[in-house]
C-alpha cells in the first residue's frame, strides 16, 4: 500500500472556506479558538506547560493526573448589570475549556507543580532520576 500526500487546491478556494472567514462574516471568530494555546517546553530536567488564559483566577482551574493523563479545566461564569435611568440590563455568559494530555513514562507524577501569574498557567512536570541525563565517565580498556 503507497501513501499518497494530497495538497489542496489553492487556485480555488472551497466556498466552506470563503462563507466562514472572518472578514466574510461579520468578525466572527474561527471556530478553533475556543481552546487556549498551550506551549510545551523540554529540557534536561523537566517539562513545562504554559497555558494562555488570561481573566481567569487560580481558583477557576482544576489540574487532575489520572492514570498518565493530565486533564486542566475551567469553568467560569460572568454576570454584567447596568442600571440605568430606564431601564435594567442583565447579562449572563460563561467561559470553560477542557485539555488532557497523555504524560510519557519519564514524568515524575507525585512532583508536579502549577502557577498562574499574569494570565498564565505554568505547570513544572519534572523527569524521573532514571530519565535525567548521565554524566559523561571514561570507561578503562582492558
Amino acid at each position: 500500500m503507497d501513501l499518497v500526500k494530497r495538497t489542496p487546491n489553492l487556485t480555488f478556494p472551497s466556498l466552506l472556506d470563503e462563507i466562514f472567514r472572518t472578514d466574510w462574516n461579520g468578525g466572527r471568530q474561527d471556530f478553533n479558538n475556543t481552546l487556549p494555546a498551550v506551549n510545551i517546553k523540554e529540557n534536561d530536567v523537566n517539562f513545562t506547560l504554559e497555558v494562555c488564559a488570561p481573566g481567569f483566577k487560580k481558583d477557576d482551574f482544576k489540574v487532575e493526573i489520572s492514570q498518565k493523563t493530565l486533564s486542566i479545566s475551567c469553568e467560569k461564569e460572568f454576570e454584567n448589570e447596568v442600571n440605568k435611568e430606564h431601564y435594567t440590563r442583565k447579562e449572563f455568559s460563561s467561559a470553560s475549556f477542557k485539555r488532557t494530555f497523555n504524560l510519557p513514562e519519564t514524568v515524575n507524577y507525585e512532583a508536579i507543580q502549577a502557577n498562574y501569574e499574569n494570565g498564565v498557567l505554568t505547570l513544572s512536570l519534572p523527569k524521573r532520576e532514571e530519565a535525567l541525563p548521565k554524566p559523561k565517565r571514561l570507561i578503562e580498556i582492558n
